[in-house]
């Protein structure tokens, strides 16, 4: 079964919208685990609009599944990444002051520096994965790096899933079939939902991990968080 990794930074937005703690982003996350999912990932930015980075290290402290922590690795956030301490890094290159992630990394031209990064959070224990476009081209300089896996970034196969899901999943296919033969292992993320996740788990070799935020929350509004984890677990079972 692909295993499901519940994206809490919109708890800590509703949380943040009025300060104090509620929701507790904690339990939130406890609760996550008790009712299926099989880790928990957070994305803290530098300005900590949603995730702060006090809420990293408490999280670290309570979660009993895997710890999965995404971003830029600039100096903060490597710092972070140290006294943290996750099961899992995914590297992504957004911008400081981005809504969302929105590209991959060209592996190419910035292969020396993830190639340090990696290295230096390997070294700790970390596995690794690379945020990245589904292009073939870009997989070989992914591997050279050291990453452990690579993270498909799935908001173009999602915007295109209701016009042509064939054709809105093909390079899905071609960039994973080769990442496996390489010795890759693939995780994805970004605008999965229950309207295009099984098909997307369905076509992609090997697909080891989703994670899964913002569509989830929208989701539990209406059909309540333990529910709305358990309907995406049904999705993701063989």
């Amino acid at each position: 079964m692909v295993r499901l990794s519940v994206n809490i930074n919109k708890i800590a937005t509703i949380r943040n919208a009025r300060g104090g703690n509620n929701p507790d982003l904690l339990k939130v996350a406890i609760d996550c685990e008790r009712f299926g999912a099989q880790g928990i990932t957070v994305h803290p930015r530098p300005d900590e609009r949603h995730i702060r980075y006090q809420d990293v290290i408490d999280l670290k402290k309570i979660i009993t599944t895997e710890f999965n922590i995404e971003g830029n690795p600039n100096k903060k956030f490597i710092e972070l990444v140290e006294k943290a301490l996750p099961n899992q890094v995914t590297l992504v290159p957004d911008a400081d002051d981005a809504i969302t992630s929105n590209a991959g990394w060209d592996t190419i031209k910035h292969k020396s520096f993830l190639t340090e990064v990696i290295s230096h959070f390997k070294s700790l224990g970390i596995r690794t994965s690379i945020f990245l476009d589904p292009k073939r081209h870009l997989v070989d300089a992914a591997k050279s790096s050291g990453t452990d896996r690579i993270e498909l970034y799935t908001e173009p196969y999602a915007k295109n899933f209701d016009v042509d899901k064939k054709k809105s999943i093909q390079d899905y296919i071609e960039t994973a079939s080769y990442a496996n033969e390489i010795g890759l292992s693939i995780n994805a993320g970004h605008d999965l939902d229950l309207n295009n996740l099984k098909y997307f788990k369905d076509n992609i070799p090997s697909l080891v991990e989703v994670s899964i935020g913002h569509a989830l929350i929208c989701d539990a509004l209406y059909l309540g968080l333990e529910n709305a984890i358990q309907m995406y677990l049904a999705q993701l079972k063989q």
